[in-house]
């Protein structure tokens, strides 16, 4: 039963308020932040990014902000990737406009130029040197090129207005190309567009004048402004609040917060960054203008954006990766349907790792997200009795997607609750939000009628007198070919963090995949730790205190003495996600994990783990030396089995039987492919 939307304002009047602009309203205060999809490079793809916004403008946000589009070819974030640059490409994007207005959104053309950190031999940049994040240098550009770049982002503003856009959002954060003007640390010319703050703040300030000048005063001009770039020789507190004044008088329409280059070395929007890290420095720049200012950055819960709204820390919340993890974020909140979010983990499988590998971006948790038009659950027209044996990822996401298109569907699950290997990973210190995911699925068993058998071992003869039979009984952990590996002091993942069993103060971790890291992590670490210790473990400060908010680290004692060892020769969480690894990699480091490769195990005894390793760790094929680590625990973490054994004897009894997730192919917690297979299934069947 869906409640009243006035219910759902009494309880976040501020979210939920609109925001006059004086030439246009907003009918709350939810952004959706820029994400690139991978659908805006090219034209045919725009139908779909059509659709993909559209969903969202149905869904009740106020205001969207495409991917990044280019003002010149120099400017492409990859080679022939999106542009704003001629008419064609503004007719091209009627449909995308006109479909959000259909649902009554408001829209914003992102203008980003990247410069050094193009991934393309032809790239520009405020200076010749290079990103470390991409392989190419740029050149530096001519006064001559400067001024014809300024004129270029207003050009692709007036394009971007024929087009049917709302507005812009001119991108001077994260690393690219107005960034890198207005930093010392990328900008070291001196012509009239560096060598002091004021001469670097030249670049932006213009390119706001001259768009400003070409779309008239009823056309939003938001513009995404550093507040903490959280690098070395970046600009100072008092450079920001000049700019951001600046702005403001050079016709700015709303401020929007980036937090980080992408070559910091502090995380931004993983999951372990505390729920709304940055809005403290959001409520700094507030005080220093009268325009609208956005927060930003790991707000993903009504309750959370209520707060910073209401406490005075900015006028709007943005949200990209929840508003991609679910549509209707803004109408479910408004109608008191909270329990029915799909919150954003901020996992960044799915999205981000997509978007910098090439692909299309979607969600882990929602599938849909980003295939509106392909992968559709419509209601059946055959209603089927089905039965889903197994409550992990896979499981729950077939039984509630099921139901939803109006099949009878019974949930089976061994265990006394549901969750299996995501149960896991929500213990681990920085994934405390993954048990959301099973709040919300909980939820839905209840919404969506699905009939849930807990503490249940399913077999042939429940099973055998369903329509269809799905099969997501997940992995178990694989134990290794080891002797003595069943020596009291080994244990395997699953018993250290499901089962509680106790772990010793010198802990020895086999296997530095991605369950090895989350484990390192849940031997050293607590969950929910404070802001405050964040800040301080990353070296992240009052940017009124350091340039750029960047201070020392201070790393916590470690709680135990751990080694994370691995077979492969290659670097330890090499298979980890791109965006993501090196964060669980430096958390690791900074507690003083030790770290090996290429080892062979011997044998566990009383003594410890033995263990085989090269004399020179860089080179595996070195001269190897016997070592005693001398330990308490031995942790398996060596990979999975599937658990699969019903198939066979349900398909000698003629059963249909689909197997999903773990049960198909014994990955690490590889929920991304476990949902993505679970929805695929229930809008086929």
């Amino acid at each position: 039963m869906t409640m009243n939307v006035d219910e759902g304002a009494s309880r976040y009047p501020t979210l939920l308020s609109p925001l006059d602009l004086g030439h246009t309203v907003l009918r709350n205060r939810v952004v959706m932040g820029s994400m690139h999809t991978k659908l805006e490079d090219r034209a045919r793809d725009l139908p779909k990014l059509a659709a993909f916004f559209a969903e969202r403008a149905r869904g009740g946000v106020a205001l969207m902000v495409t991917g990044g589009y280019a003002p010149t070819w120099r400017g492409w974030l990859a080679p022939f990737g999106s542009q704003m640059t001629s008419e064609r490409h503004a007719r091209a994007h009627r449909v995308v406009t006109d479909a959000v207005h259909e649902h009554d959104g408001k829209i914003l053309l992102q203008v980003l130029h990247a410069g050094r950190y193009a991934y393309h031999p032809l790239s520009l940049g405020a200076s010749g040197r290079k990103s470390p994040i991409t392989p190419f240098r740029p050149r530096a550009m001519t006064t001559r090129q400067v001024d014809r770049t300024v004129t270029a982002f207003a050009r692709a503003a007036r394009l971007a207005r024929r087009a049917g856009y709302d507005g812009v959002e001119i991108m001077g954060s994260e690393g690219y190309l107005i960034n890198q003007f207005l930093a010392a640390r990328t900008n070291d010319r001196t012509d009239a567009w560096g060598g002091s703050a004021a001469k670097r703040m030249r670049f932006p300030l213009e390119i706001v004048r001259r768009t400003r000048d070409l779309v008239g005063d009823d056309f939003i001009v938001q513009y995404r402004i550093s507040l903490l770039d959280l690098v070395d020789n970046a600009q100072s507190w008092e450079e920001t609040v000049e700019l951001a004044r600046g702005l403001e008088a050079a016709g700015v329409s709303i401020l929007n917060t980036g937090i980080g280059w992408h070559e910091a070395r502090v995380p931004t929007i993983v999951t372990s960054v505390p729920s709304g890290a940055f809005a403290w420095v959001t409520g700094k720049v507030r005080q220093e203008v009268s325009i609208p200012v956005v927060a930003s950055n790991r707000i993903n819960r009504p309750e959370t954006a209520e707060h910073i709204l209401a406490s005075g820390e900015a006028d709007l919340v943005s949200m990209a990766r929840p508003l991609l993890a679910d549509a209707e974020w803004v109408t479910k909140t408004a109608q008191r349907r909270e329990r029915e979010i799909i919150t954003c983990i901020a996992c960044n499988q799915a999205c981000l790792d997509h978007t910098f590998q090439n692909q299309r971006a979607t969600c882990l948790l929602n599938p849909r997200s980003g295939y509106e038009t392909e992968l559709v659950l419509s209601p059946t027209r055959t209603v089927k009795s089905i039965a889903v044996v197994g409550a992990g990822p896979a499981g729950l996401a077939a039984a509630i997607e099921l139901a939803g298109r109006g099949h009878r569907v019974e949930l089976f699950e061994a265990a006394d609750t549901i969750g299996g290997q995501f149960r896991l990973a929500a213990r681990i210190p920085g994934k405390e939000e993954f048990a959301r995911t099973l709040d919300y699925y909980r939820h839905m068993i209840e919404v969506r009628g699905v009939t849930l058998r807990l503490g249940v071992r399913a077999d042939v003869d429940d099973l055998a007198g369903y329509d269809e039979v799905v099969i997501a009984t997940g992995v178990r952990p694989r134990v290794p070919d080891i002797p003595g590996v069943d020596h009291p002091k080994v244990l395997t993942y699953q018993q250290a963090i499901g089962e509680g069993a106790v772990v010793g103060d010198r802990v020895a971790i086999i296997g530095a995949g991605g369950i090895g890291f989350d484990v390192g992590e849940f031997l050293l670490h607590e969950q929910n730790e404070p802001l405050e210790h964040w800040l301080r473990r990353w070296g992240v400060t009052d940017p009124e205190n350091a340039r750029g908010g960047l201070t020392d680290k201070v790393s916590p004692i470690p709680r135990r003495q751990v080694y994370l060892l691995q077979r492969k020769a290659s670097a330890l969480g090499k298979g980890l996600g791109k965006t993501t690894g090196w964060v669980h990699r430096t958390t690791l480091q900074d507690s003083g994990v030790t770290m090996l490769r290429a080892v062979e195990y011997v044998r566990i005894d009383d003594e410890g783990l033995h263990i085989s390793v090269p004399t020179d760790p860089r080179d595996a094929k070195a001269p190897r030396e016997s070592r005693v680590l001398d330990v308490d625990t031995v942790l398996l973490c060596a990979g999975q089995t599937s658990v699969r054994d019903l198939v066979v004897p349900l398909q000698e009894r003629g059963v249909r039987v689909h197997v999903i997730g773990g049960a198909d192919v014994a990955a690490e917690l590889d929920a991304k492919r476990a949902i993505k297979q679970a929805t695929e299934l229930a809008a086929r069947l």
